[in-house]
């Protein structure tokens, strides 16, 4: 193997490439970086090659009718099956599909082996991602006190319980906004909720009316010093008046709220509750305590204090699940509560896990796929995978050199997409390791050399006579 020709002295395969001109970190880059949404017009129709999207102009139209569905709440309960051979964008579909619903949409991504935990059931697994992928808004209109401190006095009297000592009757805080002051008396609780706060005169705070909660804003910017640097945090003088209707809004989701009274502490009030959450071991939640957070979610949703948003549930090789996940992914998706679920594999007619004579398209039973809206990826032609390479080489920031796309098309239309683009990278070091910035064509005949494609390596298989393990 000898080294492609340079100007530079040849350099050792173990060598280390030239350091980079950069001395920061670069952001690593996934597979799926490129993808920004399913690059449909305002009519629903695809652009050809748009927010990074390659073709799959009938899947990503189709895709689109689907996120207009669950944007409008109509397609809760409901299923859509991405099928296709394997890396024909599958997987983008479904992230373009979470980059067009937005951020405020649940999301939740996860893989058909993902199931078989040796903590919980299988059947949990499921339940815990469905929950995930439910949102609750929850609106709250509090009345607050908000303002800087320009006094903290506490008065003290005699202790009723004892002869010795003094103890706190009550503080007198000063609360300063742009539109006036305002004195207020105060319960000796709430100086002790001062006091584990670290208030001083100067910084900005504010006290919930109803729970008596004390929240440091932050240092008033009056008293910005000149420091180059300084840990304080400092915040504008506060508008309006000190006593004021303040509305604030949490985003949780339903397997929050299982788990934060799985495990209960402090009140029982919404906020109190979403504020107890803490990460332990994963435990199960029983179905009666799930069915009381669903009573509850209901009641806050009649009174117009909480708003559900139901999300999407997205798994990935879905024919990794037995037949025990199917029957109980049919159950939930008959619930009343039970968000969008996008499935996706890469199998033709296969053997359902967990039987031993039922054989399905796709590995699904009949019965869940009745329920599915079924999209197909097609396979990318020599143009489209030159287009893609293309792409991901500006995402990474490489430069390729003449000649070298169509050649990385030529060997994508033989082998598959997923081949070239992992050659990219390799060629890109054996590149510096010959001290060019820019990959040629070289490079690529080299990583074709030294890399075997998943075709090539079973065509060697086949015809070396591999037998029981044994080598060639």
């Amino acid at each position: 193997m000898t080294l492609p020709r340079s100007t530079s002295a040849p350099v050792a395969h173990n060598a280390l490439p030239p350091p980079s001109a950069s001395a920061g970190r670069s952001p690593r880059i996934a597979s799926h970086s490129h993808i920004k949404g399913l690059g449909l017009t305002a009519e629903g129709f695809a652009v050809i090659d748009n927010a990074g999207f390659i073709g799959q102009v009938n899947a990503r139209e189709a895709c689109g009718v689907v996120v207009d569905l669950i944007k409008s709440r109509k397609f809760s309960g409901r299923a859509l099956l991405l099928v296709g051979a394997p890396g024909t964008g599958k997987t983008a579909l479904a992230l373009a599909i979470s980059h067009e619903l937005g951020a405020k949409v649940p999301f939740c991504p996860m893989v058909g082996s993902e199931v078989y935990s040796a903590e919980v059931k299988k059947t949990e697994v499921l339940a815990e991602a469905f929950r995930r992928a439910i949102g609750l808004r929850v609106k709250e209109t509090k009345d607050i006190y908000e303002g800087e401190i320009t006094e903290i006095t506490p008065t003290e009297a005699e202790n009723p319980l004892s002869g010795y000592g003094k103890t706190v009757s009550h503080v007198i805080v000063g609360l300063k906004t742009v539109k006036g002051t305002k004195q207020l008396r105060l319960d000796p609780t709430i100086y002790e909720a001062i006091l584990k706060e670290k208030v001083v005169v100067g910084d900005v705070i504010y006290i919930e009316h109803q729970s008596g909660a004390v929240k440091r804003v932050g240092r008033s910017d009056a008293y910005a010093s000149s420091y180059d640097l300084e840990s304080e945090t400092y915040v504008p003088l506060p508008k309006g008046e000190v006593h004021k209707h303040k509305e604030l809004v949490q985003d949780v989701t339903l397997n929050d709220l299982d788990a934060a009274n799985a495990r209960p502490q402090g009140g029982q009030d919404i906020m109190s509750v979403m504020g107890s959450l803490v990460k332990s071991n994963r435990t199960e939640v029983t179905d009666k305590l799930r069915g009381e957070v669903n009573k509850v979610v209901q009641t806050y949703v009649q009174q117009g204090v909480a708003e559900v948003v139901p999300g999407v549930v997205f798994i990935d090789e879905v024919h990794m699940l037995d037949i025990e996940c199917f029957t109980y992914l049919n159950a939930l998706l008959e619930s009343s509560m039970a968000p969008t679920v996008i499935l996706a594999t890469n199998r033709g007619q296969s053997l359902i896990r967990g039987t031993s004579d039922i054989i399905s398209p796709h590995g699904i039973p009949v019965d869940l796929l009745d329920r599915c809206l079924i999209v197909k990826t097609e396979g990318y032609t020599r143009d489209q995978i030159g287009k893609v390479v293309q792409l991901r080489a500006t995402v990474e920031g490489l430069k390729l050199g003449e000649g070298v796309t169509d050649r990385l098309a030529t060997e994508g239309e033989k082998s598959s997409l997923r081949y070239v683009l992992q050659l990219l990278t390799p060629a890109l070091i054996l590149a510096q390791l010959a001290g060019r910035t820019q990959i040629e064509l070289e490079d690529i005949g080299e990583m074709t050399d030294l890399f075997l494609d998943a075709k090539t390596s079973a065509s060697n298989l086949a015809n070396g006579g591999s037998d029981s393990g044994k080598t060639w």
